[in-house]
């Protein structure tokens, strides 16, 4: 009985000491900052060798680096944390879905959001893995965005925004005439277009413009859809 007694207080004190908080884990700190300084390098590659090279926003620039920090933070500390599986892509569907409401994102920029959501979750959690599959996954990421953003072999369709003054042309029966006639003004292979808010007043319309081109082209204020406020004064 002694023996017993014993083995249950050594058992209560282990499971006591596995309950308090170490001041100082100096396994865990550097595990920590690994995978940090590893997933801020691969982001860093992709946002900017990939995406701001063709794009130029410092907007999103800023956004993509601080929302992957404060991911890999989240996830890696909740990590320690045992959640149900429910929980846990709840939180990856809230980073995944986030949506703004001072303007429209951009497909392109969504993609880049969901890639860095998921790679930011996936180096966060990956404690199980050894580092040579965290590499290699990480690594084919790159090379996918790579092999898709270089592709010779695939036909970019850009847009732009025009602001057309010939709005006796936006009749459906005259869209040839339409697009010949931007052809000829903007010198652009334009294989398609779509109509946007027309302003009678002044006989002009916003008129938005696919046109085949080797590169992908990128202009913010072509977001524009409708006048400003300012232009009825």
């Amino acid at each position: 009985m002694e023996e017993f007694a014993e083995m249950l207080k050594a058992e209560e004190l282990l499971e006591a000491q596995s309950m308090v908080t170490p001041i100082f884990n100096s396994h865990d700190l550097w595990e920590l900052l690994f995978r940090f300084l590893f997933n801020f390098v691969v982001i860093g590659i992709i946002i900017h060798f990939f995406y701001y090279r063709k794009s130029r926003r410092v907007d999103y620039y800023f956004t993509f680096i601080i929302i992957s920090v404060s991911i890999f933070f989240l996830i890696y500390l909740l990590g320690s944390v045992k959640l149900k599986i429910g929980f846990a892509l709840g939180i990856f569907a809230i980073f995944g879905i986030i949506r703004y409401r001072t303007e429209q994102v951009p497909i392109r920029e969504m993609t880049y959001l969901f890639t860095i959501t998921a790679i930011s979750v996936i180096n966060a959690l990956s404690i199980q893995m050894s580092y040579t599959q965290m590499v290699a996954t990480n690594l084919v990421i790159i090379l996918v965005i790579w092999g898709l953003e270089t592709s010779r072999w695939l036909k970019h369709t850009n847009s732009k925004m025009v602001l057309y003054d010939r709005i006796q042309l936006i009749l459906p029966e005259r869209e040839k005439e339409l697009i010949d006639d931007l052809k000829k003004r903007t010198g652009l292979d334009i294989i398609r277009v779509e109509v946007g808010h027309i302003d009678f007043s002044r006989d002009v319309a916003f008129i938005k413009v696919y046109y085949e081109s080797d590169k992908v082209e990128i202009n913010a204020t072509d977001q524009i859809t409708r006048f400003p406020k300012w232009s009825n004064q």
